[in-house]
C-alpha cells in the first residue's frame, strides 16, 4: 500500500500529538549509570562524548541495566528493544544479518559486505561471524540509523551498531552469574576487575552459553538448533596521567553447534521422488519443530583478536589511535537437501578471514564557537574460501526418478554420441562442485567534521569522508559432475536433430538440462575479466541543530553514504552479458561473438551462462528532521526521513547460489518515535514506533521467487515494495521497581514487539510474516550484591517464518526458517 501525502501529514501530526500527550519513553533512554535513574545518557555516536539529548542523530541507546532487565540472551534478542533494527539468523551459526530502516544485506555470502557497520569498542567487525560472540561487561549498545559514512567510512550506508564495553576499573569489583532454562539452557558468566598498580588496571571475563536444540530430528534421533559457545576476554588499562590512557583488549570465542534447522513450507513435485528413494521429509509443515536429515549440520567457528586504543589530551586537542587484528576460522557442513535421503552428500564451507584496521583522529576542544574532528582509517582484509557441494549415494536414483529413468537410461547413448566424456557414472556419489576463492580488500578513508555555533542555541555542522577501496579476487573452481559437463545440443545434432532446432524442444535430450545442477565454472582472472574493483567516494553531511530550550532540541540533516562494491563468492558468479553470449557452438545459428568466446575459444567451459561477478557500489542519501525532548518524567525522540539508495545491492538465494544485482534506486519514507514516561518514581512505560514505506523506484535487473515453480527468475521489480520490510513495527515495555525492604528491591519487566504482516520474498509468492512477541522478567536484587531472576522470552509461544528460499535440487519445493519457540529460566547473579 502506498501512503498518500495527506495521510503522511495526518500520521505525522497524530504521532507528534501522541508524543506530547505522554504516550511513553524511549526504551533507549537508559541511564548510563545504572544506579542513577536521572543520570544523563552519554553516547559517542559522533566520535565525541555527548549526551543523547544533544546528539543530532537518530540514535537508540540500550544500556546495561536495560539489557539485564529484559534478559537479552544474544544479538537476535536486541531487536525487541529497537523497532528500526531487524536481526535474523540464516543457514549457519555464523550468519547473522542486521537490517536498519529496511536496508541491509550480506551474511550468507562472504564477498558481500553489510550495509550496517558493526563496531565493538571502536573496532570494525566486517563479517557477521566476527560479531556474534557473547560480550561480557556491556556498557551500552548504540544503534545509529541512516547513512553514517561521513565518520565511519564504507559499509555504513544503512547505519551503525556500536557496542561499548566497560573499561577496567581501579577498584576491585566483578560479578558472576548462572542461568538455567528449558532445553537445558545454561548461561554462565564471570568477570573481575582490579588495579595492578595505581596506574594499571585489568579485567578478565569468561562466558559459556549452552542449550539443547529445540528441533527434534526424527531420523537421527538428535536435537538441532542447539547452542554451544564459550569465550574469554581480557583487558589492560594503563593510565599514567589524566591526559593519557592506553586500553588493550584480547578475546577468543568458540562455537561448535548443530544449526540451523530448515522447515518444509511447500512439498513440491520432487517430494515423491525423495520418498521413492527411501527418504523422509516433514512435508508441508512450515512451523514444525521436527526435521528429517541424514547427517547433522556442523558449525565450528573460532573468532579472536586483539586491539589497542590510545587516548591523549594535548592542550586543546584530543588524540585517539585504534589498531586491531581480527581473525575468523569458520568450518560448516550441512545436509542441504533437508531430507533423510542422501541426495546432497555434503555442503562444506571453510572460510578464513583476517582483518587489520587502524584509525587515527584528532578532535579539538576550543572554548570558541568552532570545533573540529579530523582522522584517517585503514582497512586490510584477506578472505580464503574452500567450499564443496557433493552428491550423496541417492542422487543418481533421485535424478532417474525425476527424469522418468532417462538420466541413467540414456547414459550409454550420450557417451556414444559424446566421446571423451569423463569416466564416472552420471550422478555418482562424491561428484560435485569444488570452490576456492582468494579475496583481498584494501581501503583507506580520510574524514573530518566541523561544528560552528552560530549563537548559543544554533549550531551548523558539516563533515566529509573520502574513501578509496580496492578489491581483487581469484577463483579456482571445478566441477566433477560428469552429466553437467555434457553439451546436450551437440548430442542432439549428432543424433540427427537439425542444428537449427537443436536448442529447442525438438531435441529429446534437452529435457534433461534441468538436471545439470553443477555445470563447469569459468575461473577468473582470465583474458577478459581481471577480478578487480576500484571505488572512490566522497560522502558528506550538512546539519543544522537548534537547542530550542534546555529540554527541547531539533535538527535537520542532509547526508550521503557509501558502500563499496561487493563480490559474488558463490558458484553463481558468472560473466556478464556484455562479456559473453551463451549457447552451444553446435547450434545454428551459432552464438554471437563476445569477448570471452573470442579469447577462450575451445577452452570455453560447456554450458556457461551469464550473470554477475560483482555488485557495484551503493550510494545513499537521506534528508531527515528530528526532534528530541527530555522533561521531568517524560522524554521522546522523533525522526522523519526520506532515504534513497542508488545501486542498492540486492542478494537472493536461488537454491544453489546467490543472484547479485544492483537496484538502480530504492527509497524509503519513514517515521520513528521513541518515547518514555515515568509517571511516578520507580515506574516507567516505554513505547517505540517505526513506520516504513519503501519502494523500488527502479530495479530492472531484479530477481524474484515465482509461485508456479518456486524458482528464482529475472524480474523487473520497478514500482514494487521490497520484501522483508514491515510497514509498522511497535514495541512497548513496562518496568516497575518495588522497594521490598531497606536491603532488597523487586524489579518487574515486560515488553511486547509487533511487526505488521510482511511479504517474505520478492515475487509472486504471497507468503507473509507477522510478529507478535512478548517477553517478561522478574528480578529480586539485594544490597549485598545478590540477584535472583525468573525470565521468559516469547512467552505466548508465537510461531512465524523468518525467511524462505527455493529447495536445493528440488524444483517446486519451498523451504524456510522459523523463529525460536518459548524459552524460560531462572538466574542467580552476584556482584561485588
Amino acid at each position: 500500500m502506498r501512503i498518500s501525502t495527506t495521510l503522511r501529514a495526518t500520521l505525522l501530526a497524530s504521532l507528534a500529538s501522541t508524543a506530547f500527550a505522554a504516550t511513553a519513553v524511549s526504551a533507549q533512554a537508559v541511564a548510563a549509570d545504572e544506579g542513577e535513574e536521572s543520570a544523563e545518557i552519554i553516547v559517542t555516536a559522533s566520535k565525541r562524548a555527548q549526551t543523547l539529548q544533544d546528539t543530532p542523530i537518530s540514535v537508540s541507546v540500550t544500556g546495561k541495566q536495560q539489557i539485564e532487565n529484559a534478559q537479552i540472551r544474544d544479538a537476535l534478542d536486541l531487536q525487541t528493544l529497537v523497532p528500526s533494527l531487524r536481526v535474523s539468523q540464516l543457514q549457519s551459526s555464523a550468519n547473522t544479518n542486521f537490517i536498519i530502516r529496511g536496508f541491509g544485506n550480506g551474511a550468507n555470502n562472504a564477498g558481500i559486505e553489510p550495509s550496517v557497520g558493526v563496531f565493538i569498542d571502536g573496532v570494525y567487525r566486517s563479517r557477521s561471524a566476527a560479531q556474534i560472540g557473547d560480550l561480557p561487561s556491556l556498557e551500552r549498545v548504540e544503534v545509529l540509523r541512516g547513512p553514517q559514512s561521513t565518520l565511519f567510512g564504507k559499509n555504513a550506508s544503512a547505519g551503525i551498531i556500536s557496542i561499548i564495553t566497560a573499561e577496567p576499573k581501579f577498584e576491585l569489583g566483578g560479578s558472576g552469574e548462572f542461568s538455567y532454562g528449558n532445553f537445558n539452557a545454561i548461561v554462565a558468566r564471570a568477570e573481575i576487575t582490579a588495579p595492578i598498580t595505581d596506574k594499571v588496571a585489568f579485567s578478565a571475563a569468561v562466558n559459556v552459553n549452552k542449550r539443547d536444540g529445540y528441533v527434534r530430528n526424527i531420523t537421527q534421533n538428535i536435537n538441532e538448533n542447539e547452542r554451544d559457545r564459550w569465550g574469554v576476554r581480557g583487558q589492560l588499562l594503563i593510565k599514567p596521567s589524566d591526559d593519557f590512557k592506553l586500553r588493550l583488549i584480547a578475546d577468543y570465542d568458540n562455537i561448535d553447534e548443530n544449526c540451523c534447522s530448515v522447515v518444509n513450507i511447500v512439498d513440491g513435485p520432487t517430494g515423491n521422488a525423495v520418498r521413492a528413494v527411501g527418504g523422509r521429509l516433514i512435508s508441508n509443515q512450515p512451523l514444525a519443530l521436527t526435521s528429517a536429515t541424514n547427517f547433522p549440520s556442523s558449525n565450528k567457528i573460532k573468532n579472536y583478536g586483539f586491539s589497542g586504543q590510545a587516548d591523549a589530551n594535548v592542550g586543546d586537542f584530543d588524540l585517539t589511535f585504534i589498531g586491531a587484528y581480527r581473525g575468523v576460522r569458520q568450518d560448516t557442513n550441512a545436509d542441504s537437501d533437508f531430507t533423510s535421503a542422501d541426495i546432497i552428500g555434503s555442503n562444506r564451507n571453510t572460510t578464513n578471514i583476517d582483518t587489520f584496521t587502524a584509525e587515527a583522529r584528532v578532535a579539538s576542544n576550543f572554548d570558541g564557537p568552532l570545533n573540529f574532528l579530523v582522522g584517517a582509517f585503514y582497512f586490510h582484509e584477506n578472505i580464503d574460501v574452500d567450499a564443496a557441494l557433493t552428491f550423496g549415494r541417492d542422487f543418481r536414483n533421485y535424478a532417474n526418478l525425476l527424469s522418468g529413468g532417462n538420466y541413467g537410461g540414456l547414459e550409454p547413448t550420450l557417451r556414444a554420441l559424446l566421446p571423451g566424456t569423463p569416466a564416472g557414472q552420471f550422478g555418482g556419489q562424491g561428484q560435485g562442485r569444488f570452490e576456492k576463492y582468494d579475496y583481498q580488500d584494501r581501503a583507506i578513508s580520510i574524514f573530518g567534521s566541523a561544528d560552528y555555533e552560530l549563537n548559543d542555541r544554533l549550531t551548523f555542522s558539516v563533515g566529509a569522508n573520502y574513501t578509496r577501496d580496492r578489491k581483487k579476487v581469484a577463483t579456482n573452481n571445478s566441477s566433477t559432475d560428469v552429466f553437467s559437463g555434457l553439451d546436450l545440443v551437440l548430442a542432439g545434432v549428432r543424433a540427427g536433430v537439425p542444428a537449427s532446432v537443436a536448442n529447442t524442444a525438438a531435441n529429446p535430450f534437452l529435457g534433461l538440462r534441468a538436471l545439470q545442477f553443477l555445470p563447469p565454472f569459468l575461473n577468473y582472472p582470465n583474458a577478459v575479466e581481471d577480478g578487480r574493483t576500484a571505488d572512490n567516494d566522497l560522502s558528506y553531511t550538512v546539519r543544522l541543530a537548534w537547542k530550542a530550550t534546555d529540554n527541547l532540541n531539533a535538527y535537520v540533516t542532509y547526508a550521503t553514504g557509501f558502500k563499496a562494491s561487493s563480490i559474488n563468492l558463490s558458484a553463481d558468479s558468472r560473466p556478464t552479458a556484455a562479456n559473453f553470449i551463451p549457447g552451444s557452438p553446435a547450434q545454428s545459428p551459432a552464438p554471437g561473438t563476445s569477448p570471452i568466446r573470442t579469447a577462450l575459444g575451445a577452452n570455453l567451459p560447456v554450458n556457461l551462462t551469464t550473470g554477475t561477478r560483482f555488485a557495484g557500489p551503493e550510494d545513499a542519501k537521506v534528508f531527515e528532521i528530528g526532534l528530541k525532548g527530555n522533561f521531568e518524567g517524560f522524554a521522546f525522540n522523533f525522526a522523519m526521513f526520506k532515504q534513497t539508495l542508488n545501486g542498492f545491492q540486492g542478494n537472493i538465494f536461488n537454491g544453489t547460489g546467490f543472484v547479485l544485482a544492483n537496484a538502480e534506486q530504492q527509497s524509503t519514507f519513514g517515521i520513528e518515535l521513541d518515547t518514555v514516561i515515568t509517571p511516578v518514581r520507580n515506574f516507567s512505560i516505554t513505547a517505540n514506533f517505526t513506520y516504513l514505506d519503501p519502494k523500488y523506484d527502479k530495479f530492472t535487473g531484479g530477481s524474484a521467487l515465482q509461485t508456479s515453480t518456486f524458482s528464482v527468475v529475472p524480474t523487473d521489480l520497478t514500482g514494487r515494495r521490497p520484501a522483508g520490510i514491515p510497514q509498522f513495527a511497535l514495541s512497548f515495555g513496562v518496568d516497575y521497581k518495588i522497594e521490598v525492604s531497606d536491603t532488597a528491591k523487586l524489579m518487574l519487566h515486560a515488553d511486547y514487539q509487533h511487526e505488521s504482516p510482511t511479504q517474505l520474498a520478492e515475487g509472486t509468492v504471497q507468503l507473509k510474516r507477522s510478529v507478535n512477541n512478548m517477553n517478561a522478567a522478574i528480578t529480586l536484587a539485594m544490597t549485598n550484591g545478590l540477584e535472583v531472576a525468573l525470565w521468559g522470552r516469547n512467552i505466548t509461544n508465537e510461531a512465524w517464518i523468518t525467511t524462505i528460499f527455493p529447495g536445493v535440487a528440488q524444483a517446486g519445493t519451498l523451504s524456510g526458517y522459523r523463529n525460536q519457540p518459548r524459552t524460560w529460566g531462572g538466574l542467580v547473579r552476584y556482584r561485588f
